[in-house]
């Protein structure tokens, strides 16, 4: 391969063909074109008639000129020139390619994939043979295989079929899938990597050594991916514990809780300092939200280490209630268990029956009251249950009072007190404010509850810390310990009216609530069936369809994410079970060492481009330009074509022939661009250059055109992308504009065409997509600071908020918000409207519309909208119906209001 900075040949020998092209000039201009034949009458001699043409000695100096550039062409096309190539790959043995496609790898799996893709064009231009190696098991738990060797055709192929897998890469069992294969001579290794410490790294690497160099390309520490454990049960919060591999410097991501039925219930960042590998989110809901939870996840990650889902452990609790039999009824209201059915009933499934018949069932909380005497074999299945995550929650009363060494205590017992008998001066001790450490802090005390008798506490050093509820002297009313996985708690009253008015009381059913949102759940107890899988996650943690190879949970199996157990939902819509990825992966770092000689080098495309498909095809024009323009000349197509308009339709294509090979891909299209732009009505977006924002925006106008085309007279079609570098604006009334950070700045010619096209009735809806941000940075958004940037040298005009009468308000609906999938943020408009139709040329947001309107192809709704839920993402249809409208009509709407006083004049 020949090297000349951005421009390479990959067969530089045909170049010397050029040489000849001097000897093609000189052939070509001593060789006289074909006679031209003319018909006429022989009578034409004796009027000594002269042809008004002679036919010339040489070719024509423009043909000339054709040709030559015809057979350069022609050999630059053939001696392959590509721009921006890839360093070249050392040595001409085989090519090693492997390949990182766990669950760490869908972080930028589609940079990797095309990395993978350079490499194998370039194997093919030097014909190399090539051996594929992928990294994580296949479905079914099918070991990796080392396909090769292999042309690099067959190998592209399969490496434009790969898919990240949901479950870990398995470096051991890809050495032993690559031991048996032989290989002759000295061979190339490149490994893509997905970036992550393994122990399983330096054997393999070591072993790739043995037949030649080994490249290690890892991704930028910003691409690495991030894990999101499963949250812990707290008092009151649930806690996800957020990890990243490298802290070398500050990081922000964002956290999302949804419930199952899609909508975004929370979303707030996630920071983390310089040198901070970890963070808490302390997730704090109302007991009706925190049961709808369904999945968490991290935004933009899109792998399944940084996706959670959550199933029956964190939603509705079954509560066990400990009674004589499971035939028990608690009719009077002298018993416990009446109290506690009507304070739980509604929250809860409740359960009554023998501890021992409880058990038997998976439980998440189980509540004994005083009436209940216990054996010592009840005690120890309850001490198990203790440890395993689940909570018990007891209440005092006389048999407890009498009780002597009482282990199933969070706390020591000194006997009991009352206030406000007959032989005392004491009066009923009100309830104290709950404390903000406690899990029922936050619920309003009421003035009427009060305790006339207690059982105490034996003062202790960790009393204090045990204590989550005292009366209005200090004594404690409600006391805790953690022991194990769960809790042990104690009401020091009854759970009857007998000692105070708390249990009928409304604070009661929300203490109740408070202590069953901390239990484990369902998983907490034995499994006693097989449960199939129900619904897994891909490698972009997206929820489907549980494939075929997926195996059912077995009773008593400690389940691992892997090909045979993927990552999802397992069991029945009654009773289902998440397993998830981060439940055995509970650390992440990045990789640091590799083996003495081994090479690394950060990922990055190339951007490599081949320029002989374009120069052939060019010069392929050309041919077919020198034969008409030949055949024209000697008469063959009866148009009578003079050489001097020949000569300037040659020049004229040539020309066009030789424009940048940069502009290539747009203006191949521009006449299929603009035939497909101006037979039907197209919504359209401006390409950003962002491939995720850019999908995000093309599925956005997809869902608006929907609702155009069901609600309006609008017929459109599937939108459209336009480059502003290269594509014509004037085909569309209006263009949205993603803002994102990372693109550049605009041309001249762009800034020009843009102009144009606001001047001439465009109208163009720039939206920032930052009104999230406001909590995360208060100086204001990125995008603004980014739109401010890109306006430079474009005629945009003074710029107000909407006002209650603007036409954009009652194009279609009448409206006064604007939200998208966030709202708040403020839709700026002209001053003052325009000679367009007084249509504002310039409309600037900040809600994220698209993301708002985006469906997928089966149209459903792709980004949740917060806070407003379903009803904020139909005001948002309204309003890109409005904008639409507004673009489309003008002042049609303002108008109207000119009606009666039209009519009243056609009326005299």
């Amino acid at each position: 391969m020949l090297s000349l900075g951005a421009l390479a040949f990959a067969t530089p020998w045909v170049l010397l063909a050029g040489l000849l092209l001097p000897i093609i000039w000189l052939l070509l201009r001593v060789t006289p074109p074909a006679p031209k034949q003319l018909r006429f009458p022989a009578i034409s001699f004796l009027f000594g008639l002269k042809p008004r043409e002679e036919t010339p000695a040489h070719t024509p100096w423009w043909l000339l000129l054709l040709r030559v550039a015809l057979a350069a062409l022609i050999i630059l096309g053939l001696a392959h020139p590509l721009l921006n190539p890839r360093a070249a790959i050392i040595g001409g043995g085989p090519l090693i390619l492997v390949l990182d496609d766990g669950w760490a790898a869908a972080r930028d799996w589609n940079k990797k994939r095309a990395s993978a893709i350079e490499l194998t064009d370039q194997a093919e231009r030097d014909n190399r043979p090539m051996v594929l190696l992928t990294t994580a098991p296949e479905p079914g738990n099918e070991p990796p295989v080392a396909l090769g060797p292999q042309r690099p055709a067959e190998i592209r192929t399969k490496i434009q079929a790969l898919q990240p897998h949901p479950w870990p890469s398995d470096r051991a069992a890809a050495l032993a899938a690559f031991e048996p294969l032989q290989l002759t001579g000295s061979a190339e290794t490149v490994w893509i990597s997905d970036g992550l410490e393994d122990a399983a790294i330096a054997p393999l690497a070591e072993r790739l050594q043995r037949l030649g160099s080994v490249t290690v390309l890892t991704p930028a520490a910003a691409d690495l991916p991030y894990l999101l454990l499963p949250p812990e049960n707290t008092p009151g919060t649930l806690d996800f514990t957020v990890k990243r591999p490298a802290a070398d410097e500050a990081g922000l991501t964002i956290f999302r809780a949804f419930a199952a039925d899609g909508h975004l219930i929370d979303r707030e960042p996630v920071r983390f300092d310089a040198g901070q590998g970890s963070a808490v989110v302390h997730l704090k809901l109302p007991v009706e939200l925190r049961n709808t939870l369904a999945r968490a996840d991290l935004e933009g990650q899109d792998q399944t280490g940084a996706a959670v889902l959550l199933d029956e452990r964190w939603a509705r609790r079954p509560v066990g209630v400990v009674a004589s039999s499971a035939h028990s009824t608690a009719e009077s209201l002298l018993d416990d268990n009446y109290y506690l059915e009507r304070a739980l009933g509604p929250y809860a499934e409740l359960r009554l029956g023998p501890i021992a018949d409880l058990l038997h069932t998976p439980l998440s909380l189980i509540m004994l009251p005083d009436s209940v005497l216990t054996s010592d074999s009840d005690r120890g299945l309850i001490e198990q249950f203790i440890q395993k995550g689940g909570v018990l929650v007891r209440f005092a009363g006389p048999n407890l009072a009498a009780a002597d060494n009482d282990k199933l205590l969070p706390v020591r017992l000194r006997g009991s007190r009352t206030l406000g008998s007959a032989l005392q001066w004491t009066t009923p001790e009100p309830l104290a404010g709950f404390e903000p450490k406690s899990p029922f802090a936050g619920l309003t005390v009421p003035n009427d509850v009060t305790v006339s008798r207690q059982v105490l506490a034996e003062p202790s050093i960790e009393l204090a810390d045990r204590t989550w509820a005292r009366l209005a002297d200090g004594t404690p009313l409600v006391t805790a310990e953690h022991r194990g996985e769960g809790w042990l708690v104690l009401f020091h009253v009854p759970a009857t009216a007998d000692w105070s008015n708390l249990p009928i009381s409304g604070v009661f059913v929300e203490m109740l609530r408070r202590l069953v949102s901390i239990g484990q759940g369902v998983g907490a107890g034995v499994q006693q069936v097989a449960m199939p899988a129900q619904e897994t996650l891909d490698g972009f943690a997206r929820l489907a369809a549980a494939p075929g190879t997926a195996a059912a949970l077995q009773p008593g199996e400690d389940a691992v994410v892997g090909p045979k157990h993927p990552p999802g939902f397992y069991g029945t819509e009654q009773l289902r079970r998440s397993l998830n990825l981060t439940s055995g992966i509970q650390d992440i770092a990045a990789l640091k060492t590799l083996p003495q000689g081994v090479t690394r080098a950060e990922l990055a495309l190339a951007g490599e481009k081949d320029l002989r498909p374009w120069l052939l095809t060019i010069a392929l024009v050309i041919g077919l330009v020198d034969l008409v323009i030949a055949l024209a000349l000697r008469g063959l197509l009866g148009v009578p074509l003079g050489r001097g308009t020949a000569a300037g339709i040659a020049l004229l294509l040539a020309a066009a022939a030789a424009a940048p090979a940069q502009a290539q891909d747009k203006a191949a299209d521009d006449p299929a661009f603009a035939l497909k732009a101006t037979l039907h009505t197209h919504l359209a977006y401006i390409e950003t250059g962002d491939k995720r924002i850019d999908d995000v925006s093309l599925a956005g106008l997809r869902g608006l055109t929907l609702v155009l085309n069901r609600r309006t007279a609008v017929e459109a079609e599937e939108p459209m992308a336009v480059d502003v570098e290269h594509d014509e604006l004037a085909f569309f009334p209006l263009l949205y504009w993603p803002i994102v950070t990372g693109q550049p700045p605009l041309s001249a010619g762009a800034i020009d065409r843009i102009n144009f096209f606001l001047r001439n009735g465009g109208t163009i809806l720039f939206d920032t997509r930052d009104t999230d941000t406001a909590e995360i940075d208060p100086r204001g958004g990125e995008g603004q600071r980014r739109l401010q940037e890109l306006a430079r040298g474009l005629q945009i005009p003074p710029l107000i908020p909407v006002p209650p009468e603007h036409v954009l308000t009652k194009a279609f609906y009448l409206m006064q918000n604007f939200p998208g999938r966030y709202s708040g943020g403020t839709l700026w408009v002209e001053a003052k409207d325009s000679g367009n139709d007084e249509v504002s040329s310039v409309i600037v947001g900040s809600n994220d519309y698209a993301a708002a309107w985006a469906v997928d192809r089966n149209g459903r709704p792709m980004f949740a909208t917060s806070p407003g839920g379903e009803l904020q993402r139909e005001q948002a249809f309204r309003f890109g119906v409005n904008l639409v409208m507004y673009a489309l009509t003008g002042n049609y709407k303002t108008d109207q209001v000119h009606v009666p006083s039209i009519l009243e004049r056609l009326g005299q």
